[in-house]
């Protein structure tokens, strides 16, 4: 058999399955036709040198702003592709039912990575987000009509995978708890589940999260405080628990201002990983301290998570959360989207949202990613980002943050 793509010599790690040796992976017509221990190279048109690199199922980021041109802090996500490993982006509520179709026609379908969406329950989705402008798009609850939010996603079923609300004082205004049951209501007529954001309050975190159902995400998880999921001591608060307990997704979505340190210390040493590994990308965190999702799976190994389940949390689980499993797996027949990433020795600064600090002595890196069989390296210079973003960006992100999300 003649392939199209043959990636060899490969540290394969397919949460999934559970398969971590080193394999090949070949490629045929969009799909993963072989997964063994030594495949030929001349039955392949093209051969890619994975030695001393992982091979895993391309990337989910389930918590991205990819409505670029459309909205002020979208980001073009196929230039981002490659050089982050991923190869799904899940836009998180940049558009609502009122300019979803614009996303739609002008970026998604014109994309050549894969792109999936939450619709906003604010009918003119995140207008309203730049360094000097914040306007929470729930502030005015006439905004926020869960029969148009329905009819949207069933207009657009292909590619929406659920409702997204953002939810606080700076995303609300004074609207406390009503965007959350709205978009609870278009969630369950939908059938979908909701992506609930909490800034700072109101509504609190005790109100928002014992409304969330089995398979509802709580993205921001590890945010600072205020509506932080720990109590100043670092113990972990009992609706915590009581939402893992009950099913509720734990999404990072680091962002501008959404991911502390400190509280991630003390969540991981509770035992309550994040379920999701996400970015939350856009334009105001791009350049740091986000950066992309390579980036946050990065952070979160040096907080002491090991490498597989930073990359079941990258893969299979948003594939799940989204009921598109097909998407975080490496099987044969399956789709052809492949991650080959390094891990690089090195002294590498991380900040978070607060402008703690935290050096590690690695970071995940991507040579390059397989859309549907077809190879994009990562062409991009290989520098230490978050150095850069020490340098040029780090006196200004957090009064940034602050006005979005809160001190």
């Amino acid at each position: 058999m003649q392939f199209d793509l043959l990636i060899k010599g490969g540290r394969v790690i397919d949460p999934a399955s559970g398969l971590d040796a080193q394999r090949d992976v070949a490629i045929a017509e969009g799909r993963v036709a072989a997964i063994e221990a030594a495949i030929d190279a001349e039955h392949a048109t093209q051969v890619v040198d994975a030695r001393d690199c992982i091979v895993t199922p391309g990337l989910v980021d389930l918590h991205s702003h990819v409505y670029w041109g459309g909205t002020s802090l979208g980001v073009d996500a196929d230039r981002l592709a490659a050089k982050s490993g991923t190869t799904t982006f899940i836009d998180a509520g940049s558009a609502g039912a009122g300019n979803f179709l614009g996303f739609r026609r002008h970026v998604i379908e014109r994309s050549k990575i894969r792109i999936l969406a939450y619709v906003n329950i604010s009918f003119a989705g995140i207008f309203g987000f730049a360094k000097t402008v914040s306007v929470g798009e729930c502030s005015d609850l006439r905004l926020c009509e869960p029969r148009e939010t329905v009819a949207a996603v069933r207009e657009h079923a292909d590619v929406v995978v659920g409702v997204k609300v953002r939810s606080g004082k700076h995303a609300g205004g004074t609207s406390g708890i009503a965007p959350v049951d709205l978009a609870l209501e278009a969630a369950d007529k939908a059938g979908l589940p909701l992506m609930a954001h909490i800034d700072e309050p109101p509504p609190g975190r005790s109100e928002v999260l014992p409304r969330l159902r089995r398979g509802d995400i709580l993205t921001h998880c590890f945010r600072p405080f205020p509506n932080a999921p720990i109590f100043a001591s670092g113990a972990v608060r009992p609706d915590m628990r009581l939402a893992r307990e009950r099913g509720v997704i734990f999404d990072i979505g680091h962002g501008m201002g959404s991911f502390d340190f400190e509280v991630a210390k003390a969540m991981l040493a509770e035992g309550l990983a994040p379920d999701v590994i996400s970015s939350d990308v856009h334009l105001y965190c791009v350049d740091g301290p986000a950066f992309d999702i390579l980036v946050c799976m990065s952070k979160l190994m040096a907080l002491g998570m090991p490498l597989v389940e930073v990359l079941r949390a990258a893969t299979v689980n948003p594939a799940q959360a989204i009921a598109r499993p097909e998407l975080g797996a490496l099987k044969v027949g399956g789709i052809g989207d492949v991650a080959v990433l390094r891990r690089q020795p090195g002294r590498f600064t991380f900040v978070d949202a607060v402008g703690a600090s935290l050096v590690a002595d690695q970071r995940l890196v991507s040579s390059g990613i397989a859309i549907g069989g077809k190879w994009w390296p990562n062409e991009t210079p290989d520098h230490n980002e978050t150095e850069r973003f020490e340098a040029h960006a780090h006196h200004t992100h957090v009064d940034v943050a602050a006005r979005h999300f809160g001190k």
